[in-house]
């Protein structure tokens, strides 16, 4: 029987939408979604972009601020109620303040929404009027991206992928708790909450010790950042060796509901409400952290991208995918965040990196048409340049404030390779028995903590940057004309 209530609810949610995508043919609406694993900075480069967008004496790679184009700019009330407001003032409190710090990393998805005022370019800008864009900005977990991945998996499959992860040289150290625990059990025999509880704390354990080691590959994604779901079935469960035909009332079967479960109840509204309608995409990506955690972390980082990103919806939109929110994502930026922990000279070298670490992504992305390219950049500049000589060599450092003890100071954070293919040849999966090769962890290249500068909002001049107008262009620059 129908239930009319919710087929009343349903109908008024999609003339609403409906409605709101007419609106936006007059008023557009660009919806622009962050994401990026812990710690590669989605939040400074939101605060960055927005502050830089109030105040552009900094943006002079943004062709429509060089021009003139861009009248002003202010934050307005978001267009989704439901999703919390990203703390714009907070975090610009936190970087901006007498002693900076900076901001609490993503736990949510949060939204904001900036309005342009933009004057027309060419001829239309003697009879056209000024017109409005509304940039929506949609910052997300990049853990919660993991899960996408899992909406095309059978809890058989799946188990089956995370046992083999678990049992690899780059893992079975952090995991060895719950293999064992996990071997001690009988999958097939009747479920009981307190090992089905115990299972899920030590593969979420294991999961967070990964994730302490530097690596990536992390899912689901939940389990290390639970919210308001922690403790709940839908985030206790783990994966099991099927063995002989589990019976309806098994802990293996227990284990598949929730696995369903988790997908239904966590992983499917996450790409409804929010994924499946951005139109453009940053991925910001911490190949140097990486690289300081050594060959295992790097190769974990490069499998992660490539199987998140094969999720993207790509392509150019229509104008009746637009009056019918069927959106895709027409452009992509892969930004090598943190910049500023190496000297320019270097620059290219960690562009190619992240380039060929996601080859096949940006290939299939482009083949789909959407628009994509990679850029190393700092949100938020941190450190400058020195250069001394050594035994006859100039060394190229980089010079901040200690984020530990406020000290200045100076270092060389090792040196990246021109072709990075022997980097990504060592950080490759080892087969059983091969000895590691290349780089030890921490040992080649260092992580440098520095502190953030000392600015304030005062004046037109946003933040300190490295390319974040050239990011801005790449994503925005074809609506401002």
């Amino acid at each position: 029987m129908v239930n009319l209530t919710r087929w009343t609810d349903d109908v008024l949610d999609g003339a609403d939408r409906a409605w709101r995508e007419v609106d936006a043919l007059f008023e557009p609406t660009l919806r622009l979604g962050v994401t990026g694993l812990s710690g590669a900075g989605k939040t400074v480069f939101i605060t960055a972009l927005v502050a830089s967008l109030l105040n552009r004496g900094r943006l002079h790679g943004l062709t429509a601020e060089g021009e003139g184009r861009i009248i002003g700019a202010m934050l307005r009330p978001q267009p989704d109620p439901d999703v919390p407001r990203f703390a714009f003032e907070t975090h610009l409190a936190a970087l901006t303040g007498p002693e900076p710090q900076w901001p609490e990393s993503t736990r949510r998805v949060s939204q904001l929404r900036v309005s342009l005022r933009l004057r027309p370019s060419g001829l239309m800008s003697y009879v056209a009027p000024a017109r409005t864009l509304h940039l929506d900005i949609i910052d997300y977990p990049g853990e919660w991206l993991l899960d996408l991945p899992l909406l095309d998996q059978t809890y058989a499959v799946w188990s089956g992928s995370a046992l083999t992860a678990a049992r690899s040289s780059a893992r079975r150290g952090h995991a060895a708790d719950y293999l064992d625990l996990a071997g001690s059990v009988d999958p097939t025999g009747p479920h009981d909450e307190d090992a089905a509880g115990k299972l899920a704390g030590a593969y979420c354990d294991y999961l967070q010790a990964s994730r302490i080691a530097g690596l990536s590959s992390l899912a689901p994604g939940r389990f290390l950042m639970p919210g308001d779901l922690a403790g709940s079935p839908a985030l206790t469960f783990a994966p099991l060796e099927a063995g002989e035909r589990p019976g309806h009332a098994s802990l293996w079967r227990e284990m598949e509901k929730r696995f369903e479960a988790y997908k239904r109840v966590v992983v499917k509204p996450f790409f409804q409400n929010h994924f499946s309608r951005l139109d453009r995409q940053v991925v910001l990506i911490d190949a140097l952290g990486a690289l300081a955690s050594g060959p295992r972390a790097l190769g974990d980082l490069t499998l992660a991208m490539a199987e998140t990103l094969s999720c993207f919806r790509h392509g150019r939109n229509s104008w009746l995918d637009q009056l019918w929110g069927n959106r895709r994502i027409d452009k992509i930026l892969f930004a090598a965040s943190k910049a500023d922990h190496i000297h320019h000279e270097q620059h290219g070298r960690l562009t190619r990196l992240v380039e060929a670490m996601l080859g096949d992504a940006k290939r299939r992305a482009s083949f789909d048409g959407s628009e994509t390219e990679a850029l190393a950049l700092a949100a938020i500049r941190a450190s400058s340049e020195q250069e001394i000589q050594r035994d006859g060599e100039t060394l190229a450092l980089v010079r901040g404030r200690r984020a530990s003890d406020g000290r200045d100071v100076a270092l060389f954070p090792g040196a990246l390779p021109e072709d990075p293919a022997q980097l990504l040849a060592d950080a490759a999966p080892l087969a059983p028995g091969e000895a590691a090769s290349g780089w030890q962890a921490g040992a080649d290249f260092a992580r440098p903590v520095f502190a953030p500068p000392r600015w304030t909002m005062a004046g037109e001049d946003g933040p300190p940057h490295i390319r974040l107008d050239r990011a801005l262009e790449f994503l925005i620059g074809d609506k401002l004309g």
